[in-house]
């Protein structure tokens, strides 16, 4: 295929990557992509992740812009055809809204992202999530019934619940993220508790009636969804989604976009163009890709 290469996921040192902005960039130029979206994951309240180790503390929010400006006029650059766009990952909580509303304004693209299941406990816009914050209680310890479902090695959730209560908590909760008034670019790495489904924690239920949930939602909320190259790198060894819910997201008419959860520069783009292929292979026609002001194009699969 020669649809032009776009990578809408990727990370840098401001949350839990490894590289700056212009190692991302160059690795972007490396692998000729058109389209480069930076997505380190937004704030999240010291309730959930009191030391920011994951995650752009509110107080650097500034330094980071600053830094992807500067990382602009590099592309600029080394490979002028290459557009960066400025973005956030958001991870969708119970009670988030206010905060990300206020952390991500005049964001022009971002991720919506369910790693968390259970109550997330004191949400409220001053616990940033950043040093300093002693006196928050914790949320999701275990014996609560809440917890990281991804995003962590933290597995008491998965011990607690087991795999098939945690799926469908999960599904529950991406259905909410998707019913929520944030406006999410797209809905990044669908089926995410699929990544440990090698690790002895795969369901036993059957999944299909939780992927057309998930898709007639999709489609009723008016999402994006992502096909996700990060599987590939993990023990997982597949995309996210998998075949069928993708094969439910094409018959639900979700439109889609490609990312591969880059977290280090070396992983940039990687798996873009054999995501293509998955794509196309499960009825898609067409990808979409984001503008640097936030809106889209349509790229067709060729």
């Amino acid at each position: 295929m020669n649809t032009p290469l776009v990578d809408c996921h990727t990370h840098a040192s401001f949350s839990d990557g490894t590289s700056t902005f212009e190692e991302n960039v160059r690795a972007a130029a490396a692998a000729g992509l058109s389209v480069l979206a930076c997505t380190d994951h937004l704030t999240l309240p010291a309730s959930m992740e009191r030391v920011a180790d994951a995650q752009v503390p509110l107080g650097r929010l500034c330094e980071r812009r600053a830094a992807f400006e500067a990382a602009r006029e590099l592309a600029a650059e080394v490979a002028p055809s290459l557009t960066l766009v400025y973005g956030f990952e958001c991870d969708w909580y119970p009670g988030c809204e206010p905060n990300v509303a206020c952390w991500a304004q005049d964001v022009p693209f971002t991720l919506g992202s369910v790693h968390w299941v259970g109550d997330a406990g004191n949400v409220e816009a001053g616990a940033t999530g950043q040093p300093g914050t002693e006196g928050v209680e914790l949320a999701g310890q275990p014996g609560s019934g809440a917890g990281w479902i991804g995003f962590s090695d933290d597995l008491h959730i998965w011990q607690e619940l087991g795999p098939d209560e945690v799926w469908r908590r999960y599904v529950d909760a991406w259905c909410a993220a998707c019913e929520s008034p944030l406006i999410f670019s797209s809905m990044a790495h669908p089926d995410l508790p699929a990544c440990f489904a090698n690790d002895g924690l795969a369901p036993t239920v059957n999944l299909a009636p939780l992927w057309e949930r998930m898709a007639a939602c999709a489609h009723d909320t008016h999402r994006h969804v992502e096909v996700s190259s990060a599987g590939l790198r993990k023990s997982t060894g597949a995309f996210y989604p998998s075949a069928g819910l993708l094969r439910a997201f094409v018959r639900a008419e979700v439109p889609l976009t490609v990312g591969s959860d880059a977290h280090r520069s070396c992983d940039v783009g990687h798996g873009i163009a054999a995501a293509h292929r998955y794509a196309a292979a499960a009825g898609y026609a067409s990808i979409d890709a984001p503008r640097a002001d936030g809106s889209w194009v349509t790229l067709p699969l060729r």
